[in-house]
């Protein structure tokens, strides 16, 4: 492998390879649109595409794409070659403008809620200068955002890089009032800590319910889990290791900032941590990251399932959303500062984001929500399905201060000695890490602990950018127009911290007792998908949108229907293929067993010799078998129960609630028998198999 230095980027149409083939002029202009968030002028299209164009094909590619996040959570992308046909019937290379800025494939094809009528196919993507176009695969990649015939936004980009815009207006607004006038532009930073499986794609290719829902539907628990903590952090296997290698090497030639890798909690569960970029970039810069980790394990023979909880009895796959506000000129905003007491800006910019998640936590939690990660929320290994906030020792005594007009002592350096001369004195963290909770302040950052592994960022980050956005709007009109703009700051921030202090908790999420306490404190807690998506077409969270113009109200009741009818579809494909593999798979095996235990008893019987065991063993399997038979046959009935629920959200909370019950009815039947069967009967590789192979 070359040095990292020489491979980092190599294969992106970055700031340097832009810097050394575009003209001086069309370099400054494309620059301002990049980081200006100008609008791009038309008359530059035609060089910028011929200079990308050569250096594509210099990197080997043929073809070009844009890529665009229609809302069905993975990329999509068309492919078209460059060639152009001459008229002696020879071929040439060429790229216009007009095809790097706007492209056309089908739209009627993607879920749209409603938007578009299926006869309607007309759909546009527009190219994202902001995020850099790369070669992959011997193409031309173009990020772009997805719209429709209508204007309406099809896609989850351009949301998000509204919700950008929303943010960095307001954000400039606050920093002016503080007497900044060099910042240009605010920004939220990302970074998304990323969990997921690799299994034997051997044993992968034998389990029909991981192919088709990307979990297991049946399996039961193998005799060691993950109850000795031995796979955390513990030596990376040579097989994974060589995996990991290869997924750097392909990630940094696309200019993705793989930094950290280890073994999560869970056997054959493993992490993968980038270093922030910008929430439009990292959310780009994401989703190839999990494209990769499939393409790069099939050459590894291993399969990488990004599925929230495919296994069940062990930890699920989380993704942390370390999400943050920084300036132009390196200013992060959530920087407390040696003394954040003191640290006026600070505070109302972290007073802004208590405000934001107590007043939205509805739409933190319906940013996260998903048929998956439904099996994952209040288990061991992720937060509770009720949003609050860690703030840590430090900063809950700064806010009580201030809520109290208290004098504040602040805490001195702490230097910890582990007692053993040869090792350093480590300076101690003004607070600890909060594992429960779901929204943690980590120093100068917040860490969004529920998202699923398979989540696209976009949709916690447009919620997060915009519902901040919208309080710092309202700080901003208050304080503008302040007589003593001091006085005025103090009292803000001592109300915001007095009325939205209810969503802050310090405590262990996982208790019972939060749950009460919770409730006392008004907070929610949905449980389930069909439980929050409600709350997303509410009135308040409709004029949030567009008041910010983020969406319309038509685009997002567009998106509440799609969320639903993709839940739904989700259950119904799992429980079809629990009804597939019961009958085809595990009755057979029940009945195979139970023939050559009947012909050893037959045999003993000759021999006159006690049959008994294998008496109760038939018997045994001949009840399971009874159980998955009806199981299936009910859970069959369910399904067909389910047609006569056509409203989206009925139809939702009907499969939640009877069809996911009947689901769970005939797993246990099928994992009780499991247990009772010889190995060379069972028809599918055990949990014990899978998780312990690679």
């Amino acid at each position: 492998m070359n040095s990292v230095s020489e491979i980092f980027g190599s294969m992106v149409f970055g700031d340097s390879v832009m810097k050394e083939r575009l003209p001086k002029n069309t370099y400054r202009q494309l620059k301002k649109t990049i980081e200006g968030g100008r609008e791009l002028d038309p008359s530059i299209a035609d060089v910028v595409a011929n200079a990308m164009k050569d250096w594509a094909i210099e990197k080997g590619a043929t073809h070009f794409t844009h890529w665009f996040q229609p809302m069905t959570g993975i990329t999509a992308e068309k492919h078209d070659s460059f060639i152009s046909p001459t008229s002696d019937g020879s071929v040439i290379m060429e790229f216009s403008g007009k095809e790097l800025v706007r492209g056309e494939p089908d739209a009627s094809s993607f879920p749209s809620g409603g938007l578009r009528a299926t006869f309607e196919a007309r759909g546009y993507t527009a190219w994202d200068p902001t995020s850099y176009a790369f070669v992959k695969d011997d193409t031309l990649y173009i990020p772009c955002a997805f719209f429709s015939y209508g204007g309406e936004a099809l896609d989850k980009k351009t949301p998000l890089l509204r919700s950008m815009e929303a943010i960095n207006k307001e954000a400039l607004r606050i920093l002016r009032l503080f007497g900044n006038t060099t910042t240009k532009r605010v920004v939220t930073t990302v970074g998304p800590e990323q969990e997921y499986f690799l299994v034997d794609k051997k044993l992968y290719d034998e389990r029909k319910d991981l192919i088709f829902t990307g979990r297991t539907l049946f399996g039961a628990k193998p005799p060691k889990g993950q109850e000795l903590d031995d796979h955390y952090f513990g030596t990376i296997k040579p097989r994974v290791k060589a995996f990991m290698a290869e997924l750097d090497e392909e990630l940094w030639k696309l200019g993705i900032y793989a930094k950290t890798e280890h073994n999560e909690v869970a056997p054959a569960q493993h992490e993968l941590a980038p270093v922030f970029t910008t929430s439009n970039l990292a959310t780009d810069h994401n989703q190839l990251t999990m494209e990769l980790m499939k393409k790069v394990a099939l050459r590894h023979g291993l399969v990488c399932l990004l599925h929230e909880k495919p296994f069940a009895g062990v930890n699920g796959s989380g993704k942390h959303n370390n999400w943050s506000i920084s300036t132009d000129d390196g200013i992060n905003l959530l920087d407390p500062g040696k003394s954040p007491r003191d640290n006026a800006q600070f505070l109302l910019f972290l007073c802004a984001v208590i405000k934001a998640v107590d007043e939205y936590q509805d739409l933190l939690r319906i940013s996260v929500a998903s048929a998956g990660n439904d099996h994952r929320l209040g288990a061991n290994e992720a937060p509770p399905a009720i949003v609050s906030m860690f703030l840590g020792e430090e900063l809950d005594a700064v806010l009580a201060s201030i809520e109290n007009d208290t004098a504040y002592d602040p805490h001195q350096a702490v230097r910890m000695s582990m007692g053993v001369a040869a090792l350093p004195a480590i300076p101690k963290d003004n607070t600890d890490r909060n594992r429960t909770s779901p929204f943690a302040f980590t120093g100068n950052k917040f860490e969004f602990r529920m998202l699923g592994s398979t989540l696209n960022i976009a949709c916690p980050n447009i919620m997060l950018n915009t519902m901040v956005a919208e309080e710092l709007q309202q700080f901003a009109d208050r304080l503008e127009g302040a007589a003593d703009f001091g006085e005025a700051l103090s009292a803000l921030i001592k109300k915001t911290v007095k009325e939205h202090r209810r969503i802050i908790f310090n405590g262990n999420g996982y208790d019972d007792a939060w749950q009460v306490e919770a409730e006392k404190r008004g907070l929610l807690n949905l449980k389930t998908m069909p439980d929050a998506l409600p709350y997303y077409i509410s009135d308040k969270n409709i004029h949030l949108f567009t008041k910010h113009n983020i969406y319309t109200k038509t685009e997002m009741h567009a998106r509440y229907e799609i969320q639903l009818e993709n839940y739904s579809k989700v259950l119904n494909i799992e429980a079809l293929t629990m009804v597939d593999m019961a009958r085809k798979d595990f009755l057979p095996a029940a009945e195979a067993y139970s023939k050559d235990l009947a012909k050893t008893a037959a045999l003993k019987k000759e021999l006159g010799v006690d049959t008994a065991l294998e008496k109760e063993m038939v018997e045994k399997l001949s009840r399971l078998a009874a159980c998955i038979y009806k199981k299936a046959d009910g859970l069959e009935a369910a399904l067909l129960g389910a047609k006569e629920h056509t409203e989206p959200l009925d139809n939702a909370r009907y499969y939640q609630a009877v069809v996911f019950s009947a689901m769970q009815e005939l797993r246990a039947c099928v994992d009780e028998l499991e247990v009772i069967t010889a190995k060379k009967y069972w028809p599918v590789p055990s949990y014990g198999d899978m998780l312990f192979s690679v």
